[in-house]
């Protein structure tokens, strides 16, 4: 409800140990509105927007699993693409480009078909490796396990049938690539983030929950001298 509101005012509605999370909120958005020019504020606000929208999916998940709700798998998908953060991502690291036109930046913010398949990549990805290496408590039932559920089918199955849906994602993000010529600023920054997933979860792994994962990958591009 706070969120929702977006008012120093609201801290009132909130328990003691979530107040300077809040309070830090508001004025990590207000350092970044004064870092863009009078005629870019407005991405500023959609990102906020963004965020907004994001709170409510997280507290949609929290409900779904303290109720033990077993959604369908359509969705399932719905919901946490979106909550996977990413469509949030492909507009907040579009903020600084200052080269992009307004037109631009609203189509990031549109919620695309690109922007979609982007975040249901990313969901899919998430989904798989956390299968593989366990799920935490307390989180909502998976796409892997809402397919295997619905459909009857084991994990593997369930497994190779989303893998074939990253790859119906990723045709209709290389799609528009190739066609919205006069965005590609940002559709190449949404084709990158979402090309970037592969360094989390490649081989089932999952480092964004455990990014110790990355230690070589990063040692080797900044700490390590070339051969």
């Amino acid at each position: 409800s706070a969120i929702q509101r977006w008012d120093e005012s609201a801290v009132t509605l909130l328990p003691e140990y979530l107040k300077k999370f809040y309070r830090e909120l508001l004025r990590n958005f207000k350092v970044l509105q004064d870092q863009v020019t009078d005629n870019d504020k407005y991405r500023v606000t959609y990102t906020r927007k963004e965020f907004q929208k994001l709170s409510t999916y997280y507290l949609q998940e929290a409900e779904w699993s303290h109720q033990r709700h077993k959604p369908s798998f359509g969705d399932q998908i719905t919901l946490t693409a979106m909550s996977s953060v990413i469509p949030l991502l492909c507009v907040s690291g579009t903020v600084g480009m200052g080269y992009v036109t307004k037109e631009t930046f609203e189509w990031v913010a549109s919620r695309t078909t690109a922007i979609v398949a982007s975040a249901k990549i990313g969901r899919f990805m998430n989904d798989i490796a956390a299968m593989k290496r366990g799920k935490n408590k307390g989180d909502v039932a998976s796409s892997v396990e809402c397919y295997m559920n619905e459909h009857k089918v084991t994990m593997e199955v369930a497994i190779d049938k989303i893998d074939s849906l990253v790859e119906d994602e990723w045709r209709t993000l290389n799609q528009a690539h190739f066609e919205d010529h006069k965005l590609f600023p940002v559709v190449e920054q949404v084709v990158n983030l979402t090309a970037s997933m592969a360094s989390f979860y490649d081989e089932r792994k999952d480092a964004y929950t455990f990014p110790t994962l990355l230690q070589d990958t990063i040692e080797s591009l900044f700490v390590n001298p070339v051969p």
